[in-house]
């Protein structure tokens, strides 16, 4: 559910009309996004096997073959409707981004530059909403997604197992940070009443990350950190409705904000992790 506003924070960073067009990057950008996650599943299916049993490939429910066989089958399908959408210029962005989510679960996942190339997808997958003709209007929307995400992932490293408070709260002042930075993005023709809204929006955000954080902070343990990194997941949804709404009317985030309880509610039978 978090990944269908990535692409049209893009858009409206790039002053690009939210259209006809949104659809089929957002379908792009959710087989991308799945990809990514039957691809998590094949490359950690022996470490699932001790200490996630209950996922689909240690359970028996799904082959590795049928896991790396279905990530290939979105990957391509993402490429097709990302083409399809804005034409064959929009592979600049979209193959690149196709190439992170491979590179960051069968290479660096467990390597020091895991979280870097996670935050570079969900960047990428903003930038693809912007177009290849716009995408330094998009850059700082992006690079604010890249943010949370980043100190998201690092977080998530540690949800199995637990951590030290220093973890979570390094992963607060970094949500206040991206809150700020968001607030602080340059837009000399955004009116008064869409700042505020946006203002008001980006402290949902805050709260809604930040609340979770602030609880790993006084118990560090796994239970804790797994409920920070879901409410950071979903947390995503109004950042992005708040840099939707810097350059658009409310109407526009709207979609994004009904998504927000939805998740939550979906979260609960599958986890967001």
């Amino acid at each position: 559910m978090t990944v269908l506003g990535d692409t049209l924070t893009g858009a409206a960073a790039a002053g690009r009309p939210i259209g006809p067009r949104a659809v089929p990057l957002a379908a792009a950008s959710v087989c991308l996004y799945w990809a990514g996650m039957a691809l998590n599943d094949y490359a950690d299916r022996q470490l699932d096997a001790s200490e996630r049993p209950d996922r689909p490939i240690p359970s028996g429910r799904i082959s590795p073959r049928g896991a790396l066989a279905a990530a290939s089958a979105l990957t391509a399908a993402g490429l097709s409707l990302s083409a399809a959408a804005a034409g064959r210029r929009a592979l600049t962005v979209a193959v690149p981004l196709a190439a992170t989510v491979w590179a960051y679960d069968l290479a660096l996942k467990d390597t020091r530059w895991g979280p870097a190339a996670m935050a570079a997808a969900r960047g990428l997958d903003v930038l693809m909403g912007a177009g290849t003709g716009f995408l330094g209007r998009a850059l700082p929307a992006a690079a604010v997604v890249a943010g949370h995400t980043f100190a998201l992932t690092v977080v998530s490293r540690q949800e199995t197992r637990g951590a030290t408070a220093s973890l979570p709260a390094g992963a607060l002042a970094a949500t206040c940070a991206v809150g700020l930075a968001a607030a602080s993005l340059p837009d000399p023709v955004a009116p008064p009443a869409r700042r505020a809204t946006s203002a008001a929006l980006l402290g949902g955000y805050t709260a809604a990350a930040g609340g979770a954080l602030l609880q790993a902070v006084v118990r560090p343990d796994a239970a804790h950190l797994k409920r920070a990194v879901g409410a950071g997941i979903h947390a995503m949804i109004p950042l992005q409705a708040a840099l939707i709404a810097r350059s658009r009317p409310l109407r526009a985030a709207l979609p994004l904000l009904a998504a927000y309880p939805l998740a939550r509610r979906l979260s609960r039978k599958v986890s967001p992790t």
